[in-house]
């Protein structure tokens, strides 16, 4: 039993309040998970170049070595630290930096990859989470975030979603996966790279593979209705964009509203609740197999 909530900013004058938003929607999801939480944010797009969101395994890992040493190799921009995550900016080829950063810092995470996307995560209660990140104060176009509870892996940093396989793609998910396994392994040998064992991930990854093979958001998701067996509710963000779709039999919670001014899904309409004119939204449970997206002009 996880939590899941979306938020997809229509009014460009609310950008500026996304985290103030996004952040009180993921604290009603801590019952549904207590043990890690996580976000995707979407914001400061790079126009050329691409950021990277890397994880380290400690609070104390030394960020001036990393920096020290992409230096040397690419052409680094900017590197912000938060934690043990930090975010790179780079005027480089983003498949040269992943693959670099996967043979030489094997103590790091990527979290994301893109020109928009940032990911965080953390173990422990969502409340803890969103003061240490400082969600409150994120702005941004839209954002997806997960609160889990883990009841088929350790409770682990890593394990912890949103799960990013894609440049700018990203994946919350609430349910199982039955043929997770079976899909990894046919995965892994058409390139996907995946760092967990989370069946999450490999749903992020079917996702990334359809895209790379030409498919639009639309067009990968109901391929997935095909694929992947398993209850789920997936929230997907791309670089401008925000899908939601339940699988057939669509028997994990999910409810979605849109005013003029932002749309949202959440498990539980209590977090849509706290969004601003929310009893003037128009509000729906998303039928299973039916995909609900928005993009951005």
């Amino acid at each position: 039993m996880c939590g899941i909530v979306g938020l997809f900013i229509k009014n460009q004058a609310l950008e500026s309040q996304l985290g103030a938003l996004v952040a009180p929607m993921l604290s009603e999801m801590t019952e549904r998970g207590p043990d890690s939480a996580g976000i995707a944010v979407y914001r400061n797009p790079q126009e050329n170049g691409c950021k990277i969101t890397v994880l380290a395994q400690h609070q104390d890992f030394d960020w001036g070595a990393l920096e020290a040493t992409i230096s040397n190799h690419f052409s680094l921009r900017d590197i912000t630290v938060t934690r043990n995550h930090a975010v790179l900016s780079l005027d480089s080829e983003i498949d040269d930096v992943q693959v670099w950063m996967r043979d030489n810092w094997s103590d790091l995470s990527i979290t994301s990859a893109g020109t928009n996307i940032e990911i965080f995560k953390g173990k422990g209660n969502p409340a803890e989470f969103i003061d240490q990140f400082d969600i409150k104060s994120m702005t941004g176009t839209h954002a997806l975030g997960h609160t889990r509870m883990a009841t088929e892996s350790a409770i682990t940093t890593e394990h912890s979603h949103p799960f990013s396989t894609g440049q700018d793609l990203c994946l919350v998910h609430n349910g199982s996966l039955s043929n997770h396994n079976r899909l990894r392994e046919t995965l892994r040998k058409k390139g996907v790279h995946f760092k967990t064992d989370n069946d999450s991930e490999v749903a992020a990854g079917y996702l990334s593979w359809r895209l790379s093979e030409g498919d639009d958001l639309d067009q990968a998701l109901n391929h997935a209705i095909e694929d992947l067996d398993g209850f789920y509710t997936f929230a997907i963000g791309t670089r401008d964009g925000f899908a939601v779709m339940r699988d057939p039999i669509g028997c994990k919670p999910a409810i979605m509203a849109e005013t003029d001014d932002w749309a949202a899904m959440s498990s539980e309409y209590r977090a849509i609740a706290t969004l601003p004119g929310a009893e003037n939204a128009r509000i729906w449970e998303p039928e299973p197999t039916q995909i609900y997206s928005w993009k951005r002009s």
